[in-house]
């Protein structure tokens, strides 16, 4: 074995036993505005570790993909990594490998994003990649073929996925011609369609200086920050080219939509209006969502499907803000004879919940949980990374960390009652079951 491979596993293994070890930052967390040139990051600086973890992301993801040409945005963030200025995709991986950096792209509804984490020894190389990825991208032959093959093959496996379906199908109908209702996958047809010249428009005009988010944690200062966000975002043009996403209300439920699948259990998925991150009521439905089926154990659908009937091992929900939208969603997998008596306590769940409200112990447990486990994301740069991205991107403000649990605790009986009685709606669910469901007739 060479020494240069040597070195590379050293690097690598030196990186994974750092990241294993809980960050002092779970106990307090001071967020840094650093600018350079027009451009802003949020840091958390944390000496302990020689470690830097860093977040990125775009304004402007899957919803904006032409029509025809679904899943551009998923084809042309998982090349990025394949090659970029000079480096082919070869050479591209090897120097990440040699650096022992982890550099991913991601692409969501309404973001494309960038993780990366390096050493502290590594770290101007580490952003120099990142700088080839974002604004020198081949899209050589080889990576695009190869890349295509491997997202064509994912969506063949989706088409026999009846969790993929049920969830494709819950958005279909929620947002019927409506980009919200589009899959960010696109699909075998609209992946075909895709050109190089696509991906190429579509680097030039995603990413630039008035759209990107920036959140870093670790190993280094506001000042050794501000030089590196100039030499790694300040090429970036100065404007994105990013269409209108019209505001849209999610869709009223009506019958129960059946995919017809031979399994065993039915997936099912189903949800209602829910509230934007920005309603002065967000706080009050994060309680209420815990209370109805956002908590793992003490949930009342748990107790109800799980607990009292056993119709399934997992139920939940959750809120799903949009930038244009907002659901309240929730899932289950039950036996195929049981889905109707799994719907039905669904449903009356949601009625309950709302002509009765909550009691004082539900809301007291739920508060607490909520305020208990919020230092828990503070265990790992990457995650306080991410964080910090999202506290921008909802326009939470900076000293959002410090005020969060305050928010929580604010909320009283009344504000659930009265947030249930305005938003559960039974007769509003859209319900999509993926399996062979008793009694519940097929309708593709």
């Amino acid at each position: 074995m060479t020494m240069t491979k040597l070195g590379r596993i050293a690097g690598a293994m030196a990186l994974a036993f750092i990241l294993t070890v809980i960050s002092p930052l779970a106990r307090a967390v001071e967020v840094q505005r650093v600018t350079a040139n027009g451009i802003e990051a949020w840091l958390v600086e944390d000496h302990s570790i020689p470690v830097i973890s860093v977040h990125v992301a775009f304004r402007g993801g899957a919803v904006l993909d032409p029509s025809g040409k679904e899943g551009l945005t998923r084809l042309a963030m998982a090349l990025l990594d394949e090659g970029a200025g000079d480096l082919d995709a070869l050479s591209f991986q090897r120097r990440l490998e040699d650096l022992a950096v982890e550099l991913s792209f991601s692409a969501h509804s309404e973001t494309v994003g960038a993780r990366m984490r390096t050493l502290s020894e590594n770290r101007d190389a580490a952003f120099e990649l990142l700088r080839l990825a974002l604004t020198a991208p081949r899209f050589d032959p080889e990576p695009v073929a190869r890349v295509r093959g491997q997202l064509e093959a994912r969506l063949r496996q989706t088409m026999q996925d009846p969790d993929d379906l049920a969830s494709r199908r819950f958005l279909a109908e929620a947002f019927p011609g409506h980009p919200y209702g589009r899959p960010v996958d696109g699909t075998l047809t609209s992946i075909a369609a895709i050109t190089t010249d696509d991906l190429r428009a579509f680097a030039a005009e995603r990413f630039a200086r008035d759209n990107v988010v920036i959140g870093v944690v670790g190993d280094l200062t506001a000042t050794d920050l501000q030089a590196l966000l100039s030499a790694t975002f300040g090429k970036l043009p100065e404007h994105a080219v990013l269409a209108t996403v019209p505001e849209v209300l999610p869709a009223a439920g009506a019958d129960v939509a059946v995919i017809d699948r031979p399994v065993p259990q039915s997936v099912l998925k189903w949800g209602q209006k829910g509230l934007k991150r920005d309603d002065p009521d967000f706080y009050v439905a994060t309680v209420l969502n815990h209370i109805l089926g956002g908590g793992s154990f003490t949930s009342r659908l748990f107790e109800e499907v799980r607990e009292a009937r056993g119709l399934a091992y997992s139920v939940y929900t959750y809120l799903h803000p949009f930038d244009h939208s907002a659901l309240l969603m929730g899932g289950a997998a039950t036996a195929n004879e049981r889905v109707a008596e799994t719907i039905d306590v669904v449903r009356e769940q949601w009625r309950r919940l709302a002509k009765d409200g909550v009691s004082e112990v539900e809301l007291d447990d739920a508060k607490t949980y909520l305020i208990g486990s919020f230092p828990l994301r503070f265990t790992q740069s990457g995650e306080i990374a991410a964080m910090l991205v999202g506290m921008q991107l909802d326009n939470l403000g900076i000293d959002y960390l410090d005020r969060r649990n305050a928010l929580i605790d604010a909320v009283t009986r009344e504000d659930v009652d009265r947030l249930a009685r305005r938003l559960l709606d039974e007769n509003s669910l859209i319900v999509v079951v993926a399996g062979q469901p008793k009694g519940l007739e097929a309708a593709q």
